[in-house]
């Protein structure tokens, strides 16, 4: 099973990105299953979230919050610790929105590609940056996901910013 830990803020995007992810794995594939949930509680807009999800061959049946994640992505930069390393499996990786080059993470500035596409979050972006590196799901898949199950006045925007942030990591 792949477990993804996904880091935000309240109203950043961190669960649809966890959503998105789960419906592009299993979008082209029937043997594919996904399970994706937040965890927060009565916190307000702003206050950090945490959102799984967890793909595998075969039914997910564990609502369980992941305790070592194959993938950490990260949404806003000042949610990122060097701690974070202890919730990676081995061979894991971290993927953070931030302009500064982070030792030990993917370091990738999520916010400029949003803003090229008008956008007021980067969860699209994470979720492009994260299928480039992790292979997860395919590019396809990933365009598929957004169009089909984000709104249609902002499918395109949320898809062209996907689609430029894979462009970032292939290069």
């Amino acid at each position: 099973m792949k477990e993804i830990l996904w880091l935000g803020r309240g109203g950043e995007g961190a669960f649809t990105a966890a959503r998105l992810l789960g419906a592009a794995y299993t979008i082209s594939d029937d043997d594919k299953y996904a399970l994706a949930f937040p965890s927060f509680g009565p916190e307000r807009r702003g206050a950090p979230v945490r959102a799984f999800t967890k793909l595998d061959s075969e039914p997910v049946a564990d609502r369980s919050q992941t305790e070592k994640a194959d993938y950490i992505v990260v949404l806003d930069e000042t949610l990122y610790s060097p701690l974070l390393r202890n919730e990676l499996k081995e061979g894991g990786k971290i993927i953070v929105n931030s302009k500064n080059d982070i030792e030990g993470a993917h370091a990738f500035d999520a916010e400029s590609i949003a803003a090229e596409f008008k956008l007021p979050v980067v969860n699209t972006v994470m979720l492009g940056l994260l299928a480039g590196i992790s292979g997860v799901v395919t590019p396809d898949e990933a365009e598929k996901a957004v169009r089909g199950y984000m709104p249609a006045k902002i499918a395109e925007r949320n898809a062209g910013a996907l689609l430029k942030a894979l462009q970032e990591v292939s290069e």
